[in-house]
Parts: C-alpha cells; sequence; structure tokens
C-alpha cells in the first residue's frame, strides 16, 4: 500500500480520536430519558452504578496516547494499518453516538453495536507486540462497550415491554458475558477482561439487596471471566 496513503489513515485516527473525545464537552449526557420508553426505565437493575461510567476518562486518554504514537511513530507500519479503518468507522460512529442518544434510545443502541464490531474487529487485528500502544487501549474500550450494548440492549426490550426489567437485566448480563468470554479466551487482552468485570461488580453495586439474583448473576458471571482470562492468558497461540 502506498506509505502516503498509510500515513493518512493514521490522520484519520488520531482526528477521530479527537472528535470521539471532544463530543463530552459539547454534548452532557448523564444517560437516557427514563421517559424515553414507552415503559419509563427508572433505576433499572441492568445498568450499573453511576461510577462505573469513570472508565470513560482512561478510555478517551488512552485512544489519544495510541492514535498520537500510531501517527507519530507507526504511521507506515502494516500490521498497524490493518487496525486503522476499523478503529477509523468505530470512532466515528462513536462522535455522533452522544448527540443521538439525545434524541433516540432506538438508534443510540443500533450504534453502540456497531461501534463495539468495528472496534472488535480491530481488536483482533492488533499486533502482539506494542500491546500498551494499541491493542490494550483496544481493549479497554471495547471491553466497556462490550457491557454498555448489552445494557442499551437490555434497556431497550424492558423499555419496549417486551420483557421485564429483571429479565432485561439476566438476558444483559449473560450476553455481555457470552460475547466477552469469546473475545477473553481469543485473545487473552487483559483491559478488556477488566472493562467487562469492572462493569459487573457496578452491576453488584446497582442491584445488592434488589430484586431477581440479578447481583448473584452479575458475580458469578464476573468470577467466571477473571477465572476465564486467568486460564487463558498462559495458553500457546494467543493474540496478545
Amino acid at each position: 500500500m502506498d506509505k502516503d496513503t498509510e500515513r493518512m489513515k493514521a490522520i484519520l485516527v488520531l482526528t477521530a480520536s479527537i472528535a470521539f473525545a471532544a463530543v463530552p464537552f459539547f454534548v452532557p449526557f448523564d444517560g437516557f430519558d427514563p421517559t424515553a420508553y414507552p415503559v419509563p426505565q427508572e433505576d433499572p437493575p441492568v445498568q450499573p452504578a453511576g461510577y462505573a461510567f469513570s472508565i470513560w476518562g482512561p478510555i478517551y486518554i488512552w485512544l489519544l496516547v495510541s492514535a498520537g504514537y500510531g501517527l507519530f511513530r507507526r504511521a507506515t507500519d502494516p500490521v498497524w494499518d490493518r487496525t486503522r479503518w476499523p478503529v477509523f468507522i468505530s470512532l466515528v460512529i462513536g462522535a455522533a453516538w452522544l448527540p443521538v442518544a439525545q434524541l433516540s434510545p432506538v438508534w443510540a443502541t443500533v450504534l453502540i453495536w456497531a461501534m463495539l464490531v468495528s472496534g472488535l474487529v480491530a481488536l483482533v487485528r492488533a499486533p502482539r507486540d506494542e500491546r500498551a500502544w494499541l491493542a490494550w487501549p483496544l481493549g479497554l474500550y471495547t471491553g466497556w462497550l462490550t457491557a454498555a450494548s448489552a445494557v442499551s440492549l437490555g434497556l431497550l426490550v424492558a423499555g419496549y415491554g417486551l420483557v421485564g426489567e429483571v429479565t432485561a437485566a439476566w438476558a444483559g448480563i449473560g450476553l455481555a458475558a457470552l460475547i466477552a468470554a469469546g473475545i477473553v479466551r481469543w485473545t487473552a487482552n487483559p483491559p478488556y477482561a477488566f472493562a467487562v468485570v469492572w462493569a459487573l461488580v457496578a452491576l453488584i453495586v446497582q442491584n445488592t439487596g434488589g430484586p431477581g439474583g440479578v447481583a448473584f448473576l452479575a458475580g458469578f458471571a464476573a468470577l467466571a471471566l477473571a477465572l476465564l482470562y486467568v486460564t487463558s492468558r498462559g495458553r500457546p497461540g494467543r493474540l496478545h
């Protein structure tokens, strides 16, 4: 591939990273409006405790550092280059997500799943070396997106009365855990596993003493995922 084209792609990723990190300063978002759904979602069990969303700070910073390093040190590296289109797509969608989320939880759910899928494509393409510069920031980003996508879908199905709130929480935890188990087994990416477990622990906090055993299920999923990471990281052929 032409070196100028590779360098332009690196510039695009950095530009998208800056836009993605900048949007929250212009479009404040404190979660979906509970009344945006036909069945208002007041304090739903599928949603983690509020402190968990602070993980976005490290995600934004690490993605910016990764994009800057990629442009100034690895602009024409073909191994880095294979991650750039899916990273760019995911971050561009991410930059649009907050404005959309203020208007439509349905379209916000569609977009966050698109962010997740494109981000995971980049993650599994990331090189084995220089993990802290590329694979690990992508892992933290997509790990949180795995949980957030399941939460968004859970809110949607409960909010439109397709299932009850507790059932939606169980389904969301199960879906996030299933996706995460596959990615952890494939990549053994530590920040990815951490981000999903972080979300699951926040679900325990949110649901302690609550109905339906949601806290128990979240705790079981967190423990199982942590054990899966420990057993997967030593296996030969891991991507990271």
